[in-house]
């Protein structure tokens, strides 16, 4: 019994010593610091202890979490995990921030190893004090932090509100949802519903000022491309890391035709628009063809050579006569209505919301269809489509064409509100990016691409200040939501009943019991 509470008390006193000493020796823990301090108007010290304490809590309240098949435990073995968790954490992360104090005093430049590990850094973290003097403060720190957390976690859980307080919210957010759920079963309801969501939307630009018109747009285009890598990755299973093909195909074909530079055509915005989706998506079919017997990890980096190959072909002086290589296209049109110009960041905002909801609806659409259907056969099993006559091949082509259109349409009014595009804004992140749009926020999911498209690209821009961290945000991201929540933020129906059979499929039977007799035999 004790031994197992003390397992628990490590696991995630270790997790939380790994997490604070690795974010100390990449500098992360300082900018976060920064972020609380201008946020809440206190000293830097200050604002990185309170982070400190935070994670503590949310470690300690780790430690004493109850798993469901096993029974309560008493207040000295919940508080034997927390004390646990604190010491050991407590321990690593002391016994690292003297090492590291005890070197910078020796004149070791530790920023010859970890860049990000400045004199600056080393001050905040020592607190003014000597190396000794700080390391027993940050043991004693997780070591509190995590009493607490466990005792708060502990308290929570046993409170007599909580039950009452849990069905009064039940019972409000019923209130809530119910005549909606009850509106959108009718016709008229959902025409109501739609035309609310799209007044909403639609005042929403003039009330925003160009920064966060321009923002929103841009998670708008991830969206544009999350929705087609949702048709391509979370409904047919086709794993594409070449996805930025189509999107520079629909900048580059806006640019070269409405440019003035390299080729002088200068062709109207909404003549081209239809032109670069279309030829996207045959350009998104013809790259299929080579890839059709390929599946998984091979596919993946056959799409990945593909999406290399053409950043390097923009990029050649060999092709600069075509596409300008490397100094990119400038001068792009902006679109024009009845005459007028239609190129603000406002005006694109309206462009972005109507694509969005267009695509919207033709996924729908398609999800919903025999297509979307064959779809998810072939992502559940390639082989047993074919034999139930699904045409793979055709399923395929088509979902690699209607996947490269709607990025093609996002190229499109991403180079058009920029009036510039160029071979560096194709690169592999790109792809990365998108792909961890439809991961986080849920593959074969539409509100999970909105989300994941919130949460990763309007995020960083409201937390500027962690830019520098954000591909390890990313991984950190993945990872976490690979553990924690495997099916998304915002999963579909079907993935989620897949997660919870999977689930009750790993979970122990319950042991039957035997029926007792009447003298007490069995």
């Amino acid at each position: 019994m004790i031994a197992s509470d003390v397992r628990q008390g490590l696991r995630s006193g270790m997790l939380l010593a790994i997490v604070v000493v690795f974010l100390f020796l990449i500098g992360a823990t300082t900018t976060i610091a920064d972020i609380f301090a201008n946020a809440l108007k206190q000293d830097r010290g200050v604002s990185l202890q309170a982070v400190l304490g935070l994670l503590a809590l949310w470690a300690g309240s780790q430690a004493a979490k109850v798993s469901l098949d096993e029974k309560r435990p008493s207040w000295p073995r919940t508080l034997l995990r927390a004390g646990v968790a604190g010491l050991s954490s407590g321990l690593v992360i002391g016994l690292t921030l003297l090492l590291t104090l005890r070197l910078h005093e020796q004149g070791i430049n530790l920023r010859t190893y970890l860049y990000q590990l400045s004199p600056a850094s080393l001050d905040l973290w020592s607190l003014g004090r000597s190396p000794i003097a700080a390391a027993l403060f940050h043991v004693l720190l997780p070591l509190v932090g995590c009493l607490v957390g466990a005792v708060l976690a502990r308290g929570f859980r046993d409170a007599p509100w909580r039950g009452p307080a849990s069905r009064r919210m039940s019972a409000v957010r019923e209130a809530i949802t119910r005549p909606l759920a009850n509106a959108a079963r009718t016709r008229w309801g959902r025409i109501l519903l739609y035309a609310a969501l799209g007044t909403l939307l639609l005042l929403l630009p003039l009330r925003l000022n160009n920064y966060w018109n321009f923002t929103l747009g841009t998670v708008g285009i991830y969206v544009l491309m999350g929705l087609g890598l949702n048709v391509v990755v979370g409904l047919a299973g086709l794993l594409d890391l070449g996805y930025v093909v189509f999107f520079a195909v629909g900048s580059y074909t806006i640019g070269l035709l409405t440019a003035p530079t390299p080729h002088n055509l200068m062709w109207d915005f909404w003549i081209v628009l239809p032109i670069a989706v279309l030829l996207a998506a045959i350009i998104g079919v013809l790259l299929g063809v080579p890839v059709l017997r390929l599946r998984g990890d091979y596919l993946a980096i056959v799409t990945l050579g593909f999406g290399e190959i053409i950043r390097v072909l923009l990029k050649a002086e060999a092709l600069a006569s075509f596409s300008n290589g490397p100094r990119g296209i400038p001068s792009i049109a902006q679109p024009t209505l009845v005459g007028l110009p239609f190129g603000s960041d406002r005006d694109f905002m309206y462009m972005i919301i109507l694509s969005v909801m267009l695509v919207i609806f033709l996924t729908n659409r398609l999800q919903n269809s025999r297509v979307g259907r064959a779809w998810i056969a072939i992502r559940e099993d390639e082989t047993v489509a074919r034999a139930m006559g699904i045409n793979t091949l055709t399923s395929k082509l088509l979902a690699f064409g209607i996947g490269a259109a709607f990025a093609g349409l996002g190229g499109v009014l991403f180079a058009s509100r920029s009036q510039f595009t160029g071979p560096d804004d194709f690169n592999l992140m790109v792809s990365i990016n998108v792909l961890a749009v439809v991961i986080v926020g849920g593959m074969g999911s539409i509100p999970g691409v909105i989300a994941g498209a919130f949460v990763l690209k309007g995020l960083p821009e409201v937390l500027r200040e962690l830019d520098a961290y954000r591909i390890l945000s990313f991984g950190a991201l993945l990872v976490a939501m690979m553990v924690l929540r495997p099916e998304g933020l915002i999963p579909s129906t079907r993935r989620r009943l897949e997660m919870q059979e999977a689930r009750a499929a790993e979970s122990p039977p319950a042991t039957p019991v035997a029926p007792v007799g009447r003298g007490g035999a069995a």
